[in-house]
């Protein structure tokens, strides 16, 4: 199987981590070698982080260049637009509807681009854009944002839903498994 390329993206904070681990595993599990990068940027405030996660028969590197990856998995939508040169011609970008302010707009340097969704469509990218964070809340918490994501990524990809619901318990902390059961669900379902 050739190597199939996943990035992370979003804001400090968000959960990239975790999701970048519990595609790590699932991959993993799968019998797949699999390169997960650090996280990189400003990942304690608040800034844009990414990770890449590169899975197939045999991985050298875990980076990912420009016009390779297969998805982008965004949980803000300034940061699906960011890093949509990355995107591979026919990739799959999933993305959450949310938006947080950079810090040019906060400081009144800039405003917030209108009409992102549209925007990345007209580029070329298939975007599939879901209101992550009220499926988290529903779920039970706004900070279940990576796993509705996560959810939703999992459409996109031929695996048992055991073996996502496996890697949930593997990486989840207990406390947390089943709210995080519910947003992975929602998120699937949407």
């Amino acid at each position: 199987m050739e190597t199939k390329n996943i990035m992370i993206v979003g804001v400090g904070g968000q959960g990239s981590l975790l999701a970048s681990k519990l595609l790590g595993h699932l991959l993993m599990e799968q019998g797949y070698d699999v390169k997960v990068s650090e996280v990189h940027g400003m990942s304690q405030r608040g800034g844009s982080v990414v990770t890449y996660v590169r899975y197939g028969d045999r991985v050298a590197s875990p980076v990912i260049d420009k016009g390779e990856a297969d998805f982008i998995v965004s949980f803000e939508l300034l940061e699906a637009a960011r890093w949509i040169s990355f995107l591979r011609p026919g990739g799959q970008i999933v993305t959450s509807t949310q938006q947080i302010d950079p810090m040019p707009v906060v400081t009144g340097a800039a405003q917030y681009p209108e009409n992102l969704v549209e925007k990345m469509k007209a580029a070329g990218a298939k975007v599939d854009a879901l209101d992550c964070l009220a499926l988290a809340k529903e779920a039970g918490s706004s900070k279940a944002v990576n796993i509705v994501l996560m959810g939703r990524l999992s459409h996109y990809f031929d695996l048992p839903q055991e073996a996502w619901q496996k890697a949930m318990e593997a990486i989840v902390p207990a406390r947390f498994l089943e709210l995080n059961r519910k947003a992975f669900e929602l998120g699937k379902n949407a």
